[in-house]
């Protein structure tokens, strides 16, 4: 193990972020450069090397946990990155944008701060990219088969890895003009720079994977046809069929989903418009939804300038600390303080929208809200509690319900969907139709970051299965999971 009294005699530590009146001018990350550096090795030695590491159970992928923080403490970076690799493609992503459900499963978190165990992850990749040490590799023989992977998010890249890595020929469609999916034009700049996201595609290309940008399946090309020229392929197009607020008022100028917002804002940072079409500059925004697509709205709206910026969220405001009902190793909802919380803003609970109200021309001006509570099985409005909130921008932020069916791509192929509007599978992420298999949020719901890497390398392998009778890669997951909602 590690320092076998390192949990006794370390503390938890975390770096510290840019201070806030520095970062809100620019869109570099919000941690400094090797922030973490000076302090990862005794955290890496917090860990307790458990007989039943639970943080395995926390996490989708498997990732080797106490082997890396070991790797870590004993500063055998190469080593740790060597672990840290067999199991994810991808730490650069994970390391920053996964909310750690590892972390809320390890042992030492049942009666002190748990191991950080991101930021130790993120701190062995960022080396080992520094150092040189993540290479090409590319297959020593090809297969001859052939695999189109439709979507260029964290599941169809990790996909094309590994099903390129075991010689086949693969190629990613992916109906953007750049690729990397939502973590190209759905992450801001400030929490991954897209610099981390070009040199692991620089990576996969070295490797012989090949990328199609500007192409949308079932628009663009016939899904059938697609079909007919590869052996295999992979949907991956993920969950992108927002949730909307059917209230009156809906059709003013001045809302938009989120997804309409944030894509911009990181095409100013690719240089290829000087301003947002959508921007925040002078404005009073509102955003509907609480969650982590609300915060990079919220985070983007203050950089941009916004007069005032106000997070709406119908749920209660979370407890401080773990409530009963989820225990350890669960993953609680408790209140947490994103770095764009710190920046600024108010965030408001327990409230729900009942109107857009409009200027008279055309624009929104405010929002009727109402108080709610939570009895019977649903939210019901407090009387008395009716009252207007000012909005020039009004930005929803509520989820998404399954994959986009509006390109043709779903009935083109004659896919069958289940309960949830997901795109149907079996254990062996197998459509109905032969040799068309689907992995990531659009096969498995909106879920996380870790869920559609490890479905990704999962899918990989059954896809090498079917088309080789066998295969070397590590085995599925089981894809009926139900998924961890953070």
């Amino acid at each position: 193990m590690a320092d076998p009294k390192g949990f006794l005699t370390t503390p938890q530590q975390h770096p510290k972020r840019r201070p806030v009146e520095e970062r809100v001018k620019d869109w570099r990350e919000v941690y400094p450069e090797k922030a973490l550096l000076p302090i990862i090795n005794k955290q890496a030695g917090r860990c307790m090397d458990c007989g039943i590491p639970f943080c395995h159970n926390g996490c989708p992928l498997g990732n080797l946990i106490p082997e890396w923080n070991d790797l870590v403490w004993r500063n055998d970076w190469q080593g740790a990155i060597e672990r840290l690799h067999a199991t994810n493609n991808f730490p650069e992503f994970t390391g920053r944008l996964c909310p750690a459900p590892c972390e809320t499963a390890c042992v030492l978190g049942i009666n002190q701060p748990a191991v950080t165990i991101k930021n130790v992850e993120v701190s062995i990749i960022d080396r080992a990219w520094e150092e040189g040490w993540v290479k090409p590799l590319p297959p020593e023989w090809l297969s001859e088969k052939t695999v189109a992977v439709i979507g260029s998010g964290p599941a169809g890249l990790a996909a094309a890895q590994q099903l390129t890595r075991a010689g086949h020929t693969v190629v990613v469609y992916e109906r953007a003009d750049r690729i990397g999916g939502l973590l190209r034009y759905g992450i801001p700049e400030f929490k991954m720079e897209k610099r981390h996201l070009n040199r692991r595609i620089e990576q996969m290309r070295a490797e012989g994977t090949r990328f199609r940008t500007g192409v949308e399946i079932g628009r663009d090309v016939d899904a059938r046809d697609l079909r007919k020229r590869y052996d295999a392929v992979v949907i991956a197009t993920g969950a992108t069929q927002w949730r909307d607020l059917h209230v009156p008022g809906r059709e003013l100028n001045g809302i938009h989903q989120a997804m309409e917002y944030l894509p911009l804002a990181n095409k100013v940072c690719e240089g290829d418009y000087l301003t947002s079409p959508i921007s925040a500059e002078g404005k009073h925004v509102v955003i509907i939804g609480g969650g982590d697509t609300g915060a990079d709205c919220l985070g983007t709206a203050i950089r941009q300038g916004a007069a005032s910026v106000t997070q709406l969220e119908i749920m209660p405001r979370p407890p401080e600390e773990r409530p009963r009902h989820q225990p350890w190793p669960t993953y609680p909802m408790i209140y947490r303080v994103s770095s764009a919380h710190e920046e600024g803003g108010e965030r408001v609970y327990s409230v729900s929208t009942q109107a857009f109200l409009g200027d008279g021309n055309g624009n929104v001006r405010a929002l009727r809200l109402v108080e709610v509570e939570f009895k019977d099985g649903k939210f019901s409005p407090v009387e008395g509690t009716e009252h207007e909130l000012r909005a020039d921008l009004v930005l929803l932020a509520m989820g998404f319900v399954g994959p986009d069916r509006s390109n043709g791509l779903i009935d083109q192929l004659g896919l069958e969907l289940d309960a949830r509007g997901n795109i149907a599978r079996d254990g062996d992420y197998m459509t109905n139709v032969p040799g068309v298999f689907v992995c990531g949020d659009a096969g498995r719901g909106q879920s996380l970051i870790v869920w559609a890497i490890a479905e990704g390398r999962s899918a990989a392998a059954a896809v090498d299965r079917y088309l080789m009778g066998s295969t070397q890669l590590p085995e599925p997951l089981e894809p009926t999971a139900r998924p961890l909602t953070v």
